[in-house]
């Protein structure tokens, strides 16, 4: 790989702490965090800014709208209290050194609801939910204080680490056409064409390479197809209704949200309550895992191409950051979805940005610690909050879109041999159908049965990629890749 350093590189005013090309990003040291500021320890991103108001808050409300279903809350700004805080914990991991854009255990989230079903609306129900958020918290902790959390993502064979990835991308693609679609078919396929030219179109890439109007165009990302859903949607298609705008910072009523669903407010739960949820939080983390093995890939992938820049996925630290989240989230704030240790989708939308070199992203810190900063920002603007309301749908859409083409990519890189391929394309379709849990068996399953711990005789005549998937098409190294 090209180790050159240009001539413009860290000549820039931010951000203030500068790297060795080649070398990690400046940092404060908190025991096993990693501590960095925006401006101090990396530039602030415009086109992520802007992702994050519309992207990070339409998602954010679809949880909003969750937390008012499970917990029985009539009003939207009483439950958008919640979502802000939530907010404030999305930038945590950028914060203290986890390189990943975090959201919810969303594969749970059914498994949740169900859990939750059978207790009454009130102080029973968010009992339930804040021993269940506590026992996922007290799972992370020890997974990452012990080790183990990064032992087991290490450890994994590649044919289960691909399937893992795989099955992401196809769950994704089959949230787009069962449920996306559906709701504004032509503005959801739409958004979804715009998309993909800005981010993976060869055409649109060679079109920026000649126009600097078109580069500057191609590298606002997905921020088009979003601006697309919220004119085109409700104006031309009707398939939206308009937006009802209201004005001035977003009302927060910690007060109520603290008397009616905290500890503090309505009580410890009793002890029936965490031994009901203890299958359930057990449930949860095993499909949280499966986050570590897609960030930690992600990450690689996308890091593989930027020889000026080391980033550092850490699964013990980002078993500690999640850890953080829930039980900052079940002491003044249940959340119903969880506090997932990735958000693919969005972490994805940064990936392919920083891929394109250093004069698009400076540090990769850059990206993820814009948009979650900048997610906790927006949702304390009612004016943008109202005004992509309708649209929620429609860019959680998009959103799993981008997560179904880049991890689809990523899964299928990283294999070598036929038969890692065939095992992680039928855990892939297994996971996507029957749910993370019994994907993960059927991975095992297979690898036991077809590679065991004997090595594949034609893994030799087959070159290892998945360490060099974007290295320079140069580099000896990668010569049959």
């Amino acid at each position: 790989m090209d180790k050159t350093i240009p001539e413009y590189f860290n000549k820039e005013r931010t951000p203030l702490k500068k790297r060795q090309y080649g070398g990690e990003q400046p940092f404060i040291k908190l025991g096993p965090f990693k501590m960095r500021l925006p401006i101090i320890h990396h530039e602030w991103q415009w086109t992520e800014c802007l992702a994050a108001m519309f992207l990070g808050v339409a998602c954010l409300g679809a949880g909003v709208n969750v937390t008012m279903s499970t917990l029985g809350i009539e009003n939207f700004h009483i439950a958008l209290t919640f979502g802000v805080l939530n907010a404030l914990c999305y930038y945590l991991p950028a914060l203290l050194g986890d390189p990943v854009v975090p959201g919810w255990i969303t594969p749970a989230l059914p498994l949740t609801l169900n859990y939750l079903a059978p207790y009454a609306i009130g102080n029973d129900r968010t009992h339930a939910l804040i021993a269940l958020q506590m026992l996922v918290a007290v799972l992370f902790l020890i997974m990452g204080t012990t080790g183990l959390g990064r032992k087991l993502v290490n450890s994994i064979p590649v044919s289960i680490k691909s399937g893992i990835v795989i099955g992401a991308g196809i769950s994704a693609g089959m949230n787009v056409i069962n449920a996306r679609i559906p709701i504004a078919p032509y503005t959801v396929i739409v958004c979804i064409a715009i998309a993909y030219i800005f981010l993976f179109s060869n055409a649109f890439k060679n079109l920026a390479n000649r126009s600097r109007f078109w580069a500057v165009i191609r590298n606002q990302g997905i921020v088009p197809a979003q601006l697309f859903a919220i004119i085109f949607a409700p104006i031309i298609f009707k398939e939206i209704d308009l937006p009802v705008i209201e004005w001035g910072l977003t009302p927060l009523n910690f007060g109520y949200v603290w008397k009616n669903f905290t500890i503090f407010g309505i009580g410890f739960p009793a002890a029936k309550y965490f031994i009901a949820a203890i299958p359930m939080a057990l449930t949860a983390y095993i499909i949280a895992f499966s986050d570590f093995v897609l960030a930690k890939e992600i990450v690689e992938d996308a890091t593989a191409r930027r020889p000026d820049e080391i980033v550092e996925f850490d699964a013990g630290r980002s078993n500690l950051v999640s850890a953080l989240r829930n039980a900052i989230m079940s002491l003044f704030a249940p959340w119903t979805p969880m506090c997932g240790p990735l958000w693919a989708s969005g972490l994805l939308t940064i990936t392919e940005r920083y891929k394109r070199g250093y004069k698009t992203m400076r540090t990769y810190w850059g990206g993820v610690g814009t948009f979650r900063a900048a997610t906790f920002l927006a949702v304390m603007i009612m004016p943008l909050v109202t005004l992509i309301k309708p649209a929620f749908g429609i860019f959680f859409g998009l959103t799993m879109a981008v997560q179904a083409y880049a991890c689809s990519n990523i899964g299928m890189k990283m294999t070598a041999t036929p038969n890692q391929r065939g095992i992680a394309g039928v855990m892939g379709v297994v996971m996507a159908v029957k749910g993370p849990t019994i994907g993960l068996i059927t991975g095992i399953v297979l690898w036991l049965i077809v590679e065991g711990f004997a090595k594949d005789e034609t893994e030799s005549q087959v070159p290892e990629c998945s360490d060099k998937v974007n290295a320079n098409p140069t580099d000896p190294d990668r010569k049959g890749c």
